[in-house]
């Protein structure tokens, strides 16, 4: 049996383990990411990748320019319509997220569509360029066992037949919703494990002409004789039609190639060239672990956390999880940190798990508004809904069923408004912005455990966000112009790691606003953790700037 010994073992290739195997190698950690795939997938699968998502690939060295080239424009997928054929009658729309330039008063990049097999295929070429980061794929997780050092993996080479022993201090589970390492652990998972089955028909078509003057990204077909999603991952030649099934009763060798053509036709309402790429089964649940972490494992992505997709939040809470835990690890690695810091990656990552999971739940269930207001729940024939239609009592209720969605498709309170509370976060007493609706409202707050609020600066005449000025590999203390006490109380600290950024004097503040939004005075100070968090803040000199940092540091690290 060969023996390999690495420090961190991550299982799952998906966006999440990828991810992992950015942060974890450009901080010069050695990591190796197995996966039992022969390659990243080639099917579209999630599409949506949000804000915060992108922030975390900004400040990774990410090409943005490049993953923006395979974003889809705002003109394409700008909008989510409800339509009873694709080539038939649009009943109602509703805005796609925020994704105009008026985001860029609360991120440097907003969200955007981006077919996840695209997006993996972008992480995979940076893991390419990342030298402490090998994949190796076809190779399976067996079985594994911890002790006061690390864990001991099995892992099969699915080509040869050889098991492998690896020895890791840490195993990162980001082997997807069936994960092995989770159930070989006995973590329990949380939650309605089925809600509803679908077929995913995958097609190479071009659907320009057919939607002609209304793009977007998703088309919701309301006729309940072809009722599903079309989800356009690029109009002129990729579409995904996800199907209603009753998995009790069916299995995809029900839905040979020549049936799912026919279901795809009936969908757009017309004959069609097309060439069906893929189709599977699967099945919409919405659970969560009962624990992200054991000893030297840890839970991240959908091996963590399972929503319905309503809402686009699986991918993107995936990659927040190992951007909350990669900083973590390198800390403790590097010796600044102590292991006990560890301990908040469950505290802070799974109340947001279990809030993405509601909100999706609750997304999902409120769409049973529009067939209930068409009347089709019961009575599920065209006649029903064109029916319905013809009144124009019944229409105008449907179109109000329509709106009370919105909040679906309009979440940037969700994405970037959560904040933490662990031992790795100092409150200072003062509450939370008050907002009428926490998912759709953001407001930015430098309250400790917040994101960072984003603002531009400039340094050296280049436009730059707050963020980007955040340390990836160490903490980051913002302070005004005015800054001499502050420089005493970080080396005090040594050999601790923090970078001081002083506002007005390292960067320029062109609105003079920025500090003023984070609720710091000039001699006031934030201190900033590697992912973007907030985790201390001294909203005025305090008597003693050493000790009260020195103290804050303390307390965050161990």
């Amino acid at each position: 049996m060969t023996t390999i010994e690495i420090p961190y073992l991550v299982v799952g290739a998906g966006p999440v383990g990828l991810m992992a195997g950015i942060l974890l190698g450009r901080q010069g950690l050695k990591t190796l990411i197995v996966d039992r795939d022969p390659g990243s997938q080639t099917s579209p699968a999630a599409h949506v990748v949000n804000a915060r998502t992108f922030e975390i690939c900004r400040q990774a060295g990410l090409d943005m320019e490049a993953i923006e080239r395979w974003c889809k424009t705002p003109e394409d997928a700008g909008h989510a319509i409800f339509m009873t054929r694709l080539n038939d009658q649009e009943i109602g729309r509703l805005p796609f997220e925020q994704q105009g330039p008026e985001c860029l008063e609360h991120t440097p990049t907003p969200l955007r569509n981006l077919s996840q097999h695209r997006f993996e295929s972008l992480l995979e070429s940076e893991i390419n360029r990342t030298q402490e980061t090998e994949i190796r794929y076809r190779h399976q997780w067996e079985d594994g066992e911890q002790n006061s050092n690390g864990v001991i993996s099995q892992v099969r080479d699915l080509e040869t037949g050889e098991t492998l022993e690896i020895r890791s201090r840490y195993l990162i589970a980001a082997d997807g919703a069936g994960s092995r390492i989770r159930k070989s652990l006995g973590i329990e998972m949380l939650g309605p494990p089925k809600l509803q089955s679908f077929l995913m028909i995958h097609a190479e078509t071009d659907l320009r002409t057919l939607v002609q003057d209304r793009p977007a990204v998703l088309y919701w077909l309301m006729d309940p004789e072809v009722g599903g999603v079309l989800v356009a991952h690029d109009i002129d030649r990729e579409w995904v039609y996800m199907y209603e099934i009753d998995s009790d009763q069916e299995s995809l060798e029900d839905y040979d190639e020549a049936r799912c053509r026919t279901l795809f036709m009936r969908a757009i309402g017309e004959e069609h060239p097309l060439k069906i790429q893929n189709r599977l089964t699967w099945t919409m649940s919405a659970q969560t672990a009962s624990k992200l972490r054991d000893e030297r494992i840890f839970l991240v992505g959908d091996a963590a956390h399972r929503f319905p997709p309503t809402g686009g939040l699986g991918l993107n809470t995936g990659v927040q999880d190992i951007h909350a835990l990669a900083w973590r690890l390198a800390a403790i690695e590097k010796g600044w940190a102590e292991s006990t810091l560890l301990e908040s990656y469950e505290t802070e990552r799974l109340p947001v798990a279990l809030n993405n999971a509601e909100q999706s739940l609750m997304n999902a269930g409120k769409l049973l508004a529009i067939p209930l207001a068409l009347e089709t729940l019961e009575d599920r024939t065209t006649a029903r809904m064109e029916a319905t239609l013809a009144s124009a009592k019944g229409r105008s209720r449907v179109e109000q069923a329509i709106a009370q969605q919105a909040e679906h498709f309009d979440m940037l309170g969700l994405q970037l408004g959560y904040h933490y509370k662990s031992r790795a976060v100092i409150p200072d007493g003062h509450p939370a912005p008050t907002v009428e609706n926490p998912v759709r409202e953001y407001i930015a707050s430098a309250r400790p455990g917040a994101r960072l609020p984003h603002g531009w600066l400039n340094r050296e005449g280049e436009e730059i966000s707050s963020l980007d000025l955040v340390l990836s590999d160490g903490l980051t203390l913002f302070t005004g112009a005015e800054a001499s006490a502050w420089h005493e109380a970080i080396e005090a600290c040594a050999p601790r790691p923090i970078r001081l950024i002083r506002i007005g004097e390292d960067v320029a503040d062109p609105q003079t606003t920025w500090l003023q939004t984070c609720g710091v005075a000039p001699e006031g100070a934030l201190l900033v953790r590697p992912d973007q968090h907030v985790a201390w803040r001294s909203r005025s000199r305090p008597e003693n700037p050493t000790t009260a940092l020195q103290h804050a540091v303390q307390q965050i690290l161990s």
